[in-house]
């Protein structure tokens, strides 16, 4: 990442433990995005374009109903509402949701097909895009049940957004009337805009168009400003955040990254450098992460630094894939390793960050022992065990437990400084404190792929070793650094001192 989020810790901590218990309410064009996925290996003799010989096939819920699934991946309990056809692909794409717990509330909008995306992808390159709509205002009576679906909704959601692709569901009534009510019960809305003219959105928190649709807004009150100007565009953003009374502005730059602009104000995140293989769905991560962010009380600052991370992690996946929450954490996880305070954790949160780590493919490593005096005999089996896999946990005796290992007089060194000073170790990912005479209720919880123990032992002595090798994991024995001890380091003191 290029800048460091302010206060990382208390921003894991929301991340891992309340995004789950966040309420967001998603009201826009609901689509279904089907793919055909196959290789191509020659070009048609009926025309000049390539054959794609099909291998499978697969669905996923698009437009707003995309970023319903972002809430969900990301941990949050997501409603969406929209118009659909009440046919069949009405039908696929409520299956896709419940199977993600995602609610839906759809209006049937009759001589209205549910959208459809087909796209056709050779490899990992998209070869064709086939459309299934109907764009056009629904009758009045549609409008009615959808304002009065999403203003029932609104009690008890912690943020809106409203997801406009343009499709006749955000008519200007629409918008005003769960944007009125939002903020009179004090519930931010974010817009994801479509049309040229944001005066729709008008009181929403924040509006958050890409480089292009922010180009064509600031047009339309400014015709001779520069598309590829940015000072110029940046200087319109801030004055629509005057004339729409929004709280502040957020622009996906394209390569450029992400802006948030307040009147006088402007704060650029930085892209992340990544590979892009498709762009499809970027804007409805970001604005998923944005709304998470506002709905948990975190500052708009560093919702759009995490949302910029996130954007990072979709561009690189190929057609509308959803973040998840562990790629999010995994991505921020060099920042973390900067933040010795995030690696000591309970027993309930390092069960919550195996979990993550094995979801993102990595293989977890654990140790244990008392650590009382760190000294180079402990460093040496720490990175030791660290080459063993992609993160390590070190498992610290609490101090009654020392004090029943060791005798009355030990610990030197108290748990929460022992704990400290390990997590500071950049071999260390997380450290946990136990209180059992041995680790085995924490082996047996994180079900770690390579247990380490340092010194003179064997597989029948290791406690957990059976236990690990029994879930197809390894037990590694690490030789004892020579001359080095913590009863010799105490008695080397002693000796000193008299």
């Amino acid at each position: 990442m290029s800048q460091p989020i302010g206060n990382l810790h208390a921003v894991i901590q929301e991340i891992e433990h309340n995004w789950a218990s966040k309420r967001l309410l998603v009201v826009g064009d609901v689509m279904l995005d089907k793919y055909i996925w196959g290789e191509v290996g020659r070009i048609s003799p009926e025309a000049p374009v390539p054959v794609v010989r099909a291998t499978h096939q697969s669905r996923q819920p698009g437009g707003a109903a995309n970023v319903a699934m972002n809430l969900a991946r990301l941990g949050a309990q997501a409603t969406v509402i929209g118009f659909t056809g009440g046919d069949d692909d009405e039908g696929l794409l409520a299956e896709c949701l419940r199977a993600e717990g995602i609610a839906q509330e759809f209006q049937v909008s009759a001589g209205f097909p549910t959208i459809t995306k087909q796209r056709i992808v050779g490899g990992r390159q998209q070869m064709l895009r086939l459309d299934s709509e109907r764009v056009g205002a629904r009758p009045q009576r549609d409008y009615d049940k959808l304002i009065a679906a999403s203003l029932a909704h609104l009690p008890g959601s912690h943020a809106v957004v409203l997801s406009d692709y343009a499709k006749g569901v955000l008519t200007p009534e629409v918008c005003q009337a769960v944007i009125q009510e939002a903020r009179r019960l004090s519930i931010p809305v974010l817009v994801d805009p479509k049309t040229a003219d944001f005066s729709r959105y008008r009181g929403a928190t924040t509006v958050c168009p890409n480089l292009g649709e922010l180009s064509t807004a600031a047009r339309l009150g400014a015709p001779g400003l520069e598309a590829g100007d940015m000072e110029q565009l940046l200087s319109a953003a801030e004055r629509m955040v005057t004339a729409l009374d929004l709280e502040f502005l957020t622009a996906t730059l394209s390569d450029k990254g992400i802006a948030l602009v307040r009147p006088g104000n402007r704060l650029v995140a930085p892209a992340a450098a990544r590979q892009v293989f498709d762009v499809s769905g970027a804007g409805d991560t970001v604005i998923a992460v944005l709304a998470l962010c506002l709905a948990s009380g975190l500052s708009a600052e560093t919702a759009v630094q995490l949302a910029n991370v996130a954007a990072g992690i979709v561009v690189g996946k190929v057609g509308t894939v959803p973040v998840e929450k562990h790629e999010l954490l995994a991505a921020l996880s060099p920042n973390i390793a900067l933040h010795a305070e995030d690696k000591v954790v309970s027993r309930a949160e390092l069960v919550t960050r195996v979990a993550l780590w094995k979801a993102n493919g990595e293989r977890v490593v654990f140790t244990n022992g008392c650590f009382d005096l760190l000294h180079v005999g402990h460093i040496t089996v720490l990175e030791k065990a660290h080459s063993f896999g992609d993160r390590l946990i070190v498992a610290i005796n609490s101090d009654a437990s020392v004090s029943a290992l060791k005798g009355p007089t030990r610990p030197i060194v108290g748990e929460t400084d022992r704990a400290r000073v390990l997590a500071a170790l950049a071999a260390v990912d997380a450290v946990c404190v136990f209180s059992e005479s041995t680790p085995m209720e924490l082996i047996l919880a994180t079900r770690p792929d390579v247990l380490v123990k340092g010194g003179d032992y064997n597989l029948d002595t290791v406690v957990g070793a059976q236990e690990v090798q029994s879930w197809g994991g390894q037990v590694k024995i690490v030789p004892i650094v020579p001359g080095f001890s913590t009863t010799r380091l105490i008695a080397r003191g002693a000796d000193k001192d008299s």
